[in-house]
């Protein structure tokens, strides 16, 4: 087995090091963790050759972001590895409110079967880039480069030109395209003067990672207040290979230093244990970090031709697992666009549309962030009274359960006012509105195998799904095919079971037609669409209308 933890990465000389004048590549991404290695890899499947720089030439040390949600989870099999993470991690979907020392209720995520993949896997940050790295060093098109570190940036109207610092020194590299994936700290939004803004939380929370063989079942547990971290709050998640994960609010007085050493954190875990029922049960402290938290985001995340994903554009609280999951999502928006421009078949003026969606996506995530911190850790005595007598009120009140925010899970940003979404011409119902991300669901294929709609979809095309048997069906297939637009065409019959849910889901009638961008998101749909239609649907979502 692989101790991803204490993988090295050789550096190797390239051959750009001596370059004159400086070697030109469409798309150089900055930063090895998880969004860019996502980016990497949804780009080569593209056939857009990449270089991707880390300054490092390691993966995550301690699990770190440990909640990978349904839809990266989507993401990951479009980029072939999904299987693997979600074998490896631990899957669930149920979670359970305590206060003082008493279960005031449950939730499930996904309340409803016809799904392929759970609300979540727990799967610790160091093996999803390890699967990522792997899956990488079997494209061509990835050149990964390790310990090369950018030390500055020079705009241009046609690119960037980057300094990248080696252990053979420094070199001159050419982007048409930079992408600034390097985590919250980033280097390249500093080179460019640029700065997130928000609201920091004066609190200290302690993460440990411990190692015990503890039959609890697999489910997300939150305490507010317990008898053994009286005043507080508490959570613990179970990972891969017998390991979970414990959160501790320590308070804003708490000592970072002290509070890490593990005489401190094992008594805590010690009286989580016992009071709990597990006494006897023995543990390892392994990975262990105190830390801080700020909810902000970078006013613009495009300057030029340098666009910025993940935690070095926004960060977010860890309640909700939002964070790698957002940041997920910001790669599999840019991916297909940068993709398109750079093949011609869109103009550069697509890429704005990525800052402008991910920005409404992060102001989501930020406000959910900051309710569910401002709920765990009331500053006055008045907010901590409101927050007790909603929780009292949660044993009997189905309404107060609404009010309780252990962190809203993340789910993925419904882009509503987008402008590569075509408005509704017809009356819907149903969630699966233009700028949702496409609802999975069993289906049934023509040669009469059972597979899932997601999987039916094409990673690299628009995607039409065409609902239902019949004359009105068939006529919308001869308009798609009559539209000549390049398209990939999914049947989805209604007769089945598997096709009924869909059916249901989409609110679909026979000939009722959904076009899919190629993040699966839903720009356009029809009761009976026209070539017309279909053209000038897909001209405004590559932002040629």
């Amino acid at each position: 087995m692989i101790d991803y933890q204490s993988l090295r990465f050789d550096y190797r000389r390239h051959a750009d090091q001596d370059a004159a004048p400086p070697a030109h590549h469409p798309v150089v991404i900055v930063g090895a963790g998880p969004v860019g290695l996502t980016l990497a890899i949804d780009l080569a499947l593209r056939q857009v050759p990449v270089v991707l720089l880390d300054n490092d030439n390691t993966l995550s040390s301690g699990s770190r972001a440990i909640c990978f949600a349904k839809r990266s989870l989507e993401v990951f099999d479009r980029l072939g590895c999904g299987d693997r993470m979600v074998d490896k991690g631990v899957s669930w979907s149920v979670g359970k409110v305590f206060f003082h020392d008493e279960q005031v209720y449950r939730f499930d995520l996904l309340p409803e079967p016809g799904h392929e993949r759970p609300a979540f896997i727990n799967l610790q940050q160091y093996y999803v880039e390890g699967y990522l790295v792997e899956r990488a060093a079997a494209l061509p098109l990835i050149d990964l480069r390790w310990n090369n570190k950018v030390t500055s940036i020079e705009q241009r109207d046609d690119g960037a030109v980057l300094t990248v610092e080696t252990p053979d020194g420094d070199y001159k590299l050419a982007a048409g395209y930079v992408a600034a994936c390097d985590g919250s700290r980033s280097n390249l939004r500093q080179l460019l003067g640029q700065e997130a803004k928000g609201r920091t939380f004066r609190d200290r929370f302690l993460i440990a990672d411990i190692t015990m063989d503890a039959p609890l079942p697999t489910e997300r547990r939150f305490w507010f207040d317990p008898s053994f971290h009286p005043g507080q709050s508490v959570l613990l998640h179970k990972q891969a290979d017998g390991m979970w994960r414990v959160d501790f609010q320590l308070g804003w007085d708490a000592d970072p230093v002290e509070e890490r050493k593990p005489e401190h954190i094992t008594p805590r875990v010690r009286a989580l244990l016992d009071s709990i029922g597990f006494a006897d049960v023995q543990f390892q402290i392994g990975w262990a970090s105190v830390y801080t938290f700020a909810c902000q985001r970078m006013e613009r995340f495009r300057h030029g031709r340098v666009l910025f994903a993940g935690d070095s554009a926004h960060g977010v609280s860890p309640f909700g697992a939002r964070g790698a999951n957002s940041g997920v999502q910001d790669a599999d928006n840019l991916a297909w666009k940068l993709a398109a421009v750079l093949q011609g078949d869109a103009p550069d003026a697509l890429l704005d549309s990525y800052a402008s969606e991910r920005e409404y996506a992060a102001d989501e995530n930020i406000r959910h962030s900051t309710r569910a911190t401002d709920f765990i850790t009331p500053k006055s005595e008045v907010s901590r009274l409101f927050r007790d007598a909603v929780l009292e009120l949660t044993k009997r009140h189905a309404f107060a359960r609404t009010l309780v925010n252990s962190g809203r899970l993340s789910v993925p940003a419904v882009l509503r006012d987008s402008p590569l979404n075509t408005a509704d011409a017809d009356a819907f119902n149903g969630a699966m509105v233009p700028g949702a991300a496409a609802a999975d669901a069993p289906t049934v294929r023509a040669d009469g195998s059972t597979g899932w709609l997601l999987r039916e979809c094409h990673g690299q095309q628009f995607t039409a799904l065409v609902f239902g048997a019949g004359e009105a069906a068939e006529r919308s297939a001869e308009v798609l095919k009559a539209s000549d637009a390049p398209l990939h065409i999914v049947r989805v019959q209604g007769t089945t079971p598997e096709g009924a849910l869909a059916t249901q889901r989409y609110d679909a009638q026979p000939g009722t037609v959904y076009l899919l961008r190629p993040d699966q998101h839903v720009c356009a749909r029809w009761r009976q669409p026209t070539p017309a239609n279909i053209r000038a649907a897909i001209d405004r979502a590559l932002a040629r209308a």
